[in-house]
C-alpha cells in the first residue's frame, strides 16, 4: 500500500476507534475528564459500589443474544443486537488493512477484537458507564471477524480478476 493510502487508513482508523469509544462508553453523551475522574475516584472509594457493578452483569454466553432474538420488540432490541456486530466490522478490516503485507491472521484479528471487546466492557464498569455483558463480547468479534472475512474475499477477488489478461486482438 502506498504510503499516501495508508496515512488515509490511518487517519480513518483513528477517527472510526474515537467513534467506537464515544458510542459504546459514553452512549452518544459527551461526558468530559472531570466526570470520568470523579466516577472512577467514587469507585475507587466505594468497592461494594464496583462489585455490584460487577454482579449486575452477564457472564452466561448467549442469554442477552436469546432474550433480544425471543423479544425483538422494538428498534431498541434490533439496534442492540446488530449494532454490536455492525460496530466491529470496520476494526476487523481496518486491523488487516493496516498490517504488514495484509497479513494479519484469522487468529491475530480475533484476538485482538476480543480484546478490544473486553477492554469496552471493563471500562463501562469500572467508569459506571454501563454494565459487563460477555454476549457483547460475542457479537463485537464476530463483527470484526466479519470484516476481516469481508476484506481477505474482496483481496482475493481483487488479485484473481486483475491476473486475467485479455486476449491479444492481432
Amino acid at each position: 500500500m502506498k504510503l499516501i493510502n495508508k496515512m488515509i487508513v490511518l487517519a480513518l482508523f483513528v477517527f472510526y476507534m474515537y467513534a467506537v469509544f464515544r458510542i459504546i462508553l459514553f452512549k452518544f453523551h459527551w461526558r468530559d475528564m472531570t466526570f470520568l475522574v470523579h466516577q472512577l475516584q467514587w469507585n475507587l472509594r466505594n468497592p461494594d459500589l464496583l462489585m455490584y457493578q460487577w454482579q449486575r452483569g452477564n457472564f452466561t454466553p448467549f442469554q442477552t443474544i436469546f432474550i433480544n432474538i425471543h423479544s425483538l420488540s422494538g428498534w431498541h432490541d434490533l439496534s442492540n443486537f446488530v449494532g454490536n456486530i455492525a460496530a466491529f466490522i470496520p476494526f476487523g478490516m481496518f486491523l488487516v488493512l493496516l498490517s504488514k503485507n495484509k497479513g494479519m491472521s484469522f487468529i491475530g484479528v480475533f484476538a485482538r477484537t476480543l480484546s478490544l471487546s473486553l477492554g469496552l466492557e471493563c471500562l463501562q464498569v469500572v467508569f459506571s458507564l454501563g454494565i459487563f455483558d460477555v454476549d457483547d463480547l460475542l457479537l463485537n468479534t464476530s463483527g470484526g471477524l466479519l470484516g476481516y472475512g469481508a476484506i481477505k474475499l474482496y483481496t482475493k477477488f481483487k488479485v484473481n480478476t486483475s491476473s486475467i489478461v485479455p486476449d491479444r486482438m492481432e
